[in-house]
C-alpha cells in the first residue's frame, strides 16, 4: 500500500497521540484545527452531526491510508466512514481533509472515563474552554 500521507481531521479519542501510537499510527504532522458546521456527540463514542450553529475542535494529522485502515479496524471503534471536510487551522489556513463519521444509529450514554480522556487532551491542546465544557457535558450523571 502507498506511503502517501493524507490530511485527516480527528476529533474524539483519536486526538490522543497515545491512542494513535497504540494502533501503530504515527502522524507526520499534527496541528490543532476546527471544523465549522458540525457538533460533537458522545453517545457512547464520539461522532459528528451537522449543525448550522456549531464548531468542533480537533487535530489535523498527516497519516497514511494504511494507518487509517488499521485505526478504524480496531474492535472497539465500530464502523466509521470517511468524508471530505474543510478544516481551519489556528493560523487561518483552510485544509481539505478526510474526516470519519460513525454509521451507528443507536445512542447510549458515554463512559465517564472516555469523556474525561477526551476532555483532558482537549485542554492540553488548548481548545477553547467552552468546547472542553461541551465535551464534558456528555459525562453521565
Amino acid at each position: 500500500m502507498s506511503k502517501k500521507r493524507v490530511w485527516t481531521f480527528f476529533y474524539g479519542s483519536f486526538i490522543n497521540r497515545d491512542v494513535l501510537s497504540n494502533a501503530g499510527v504515527v502522524p507526520e504532522v499534527v496541528e490543532v484545527a476546527h471544523l465549522s458546521g458540525f457538533d460533537i456527540r458522545i453517545e457512547p463514542l464520539a461522532n459528528l452531526v451537522p449543525s448550522n450553529h456549531a464548531t468542533i475542535y480537533g487535530i489535523l494529522a498527516r497519516v497514511t491510508h494504511a494507518e487509517l485502515e488499521r485505526l478504524y479496524a480496531l474492535d472497539w471503534v465500530g464502523e466509521y466512514l470517511p468524508e471530505a471536510v474543510l478544516a481551519d487551522t489556528a493560523d487561518g489556513k483552510a485544509v481539505p481533509a478526510l474526516c470519519y463519521f460513525s454509521t451507528r444509529t443507536d445512542r447510549s450514554p458515554a463512559d465517564a472515563d472516555y469523556v474525561d480522556r477526551i476532555a483532558r487532551i482537549a485542554e492540553e491542546y488548548g481548545f477553547p474552554r467552552w468546547y472542553v465544557d461541551r465535551v464534558k457535558s456528555f459525562t453521565p450523571a
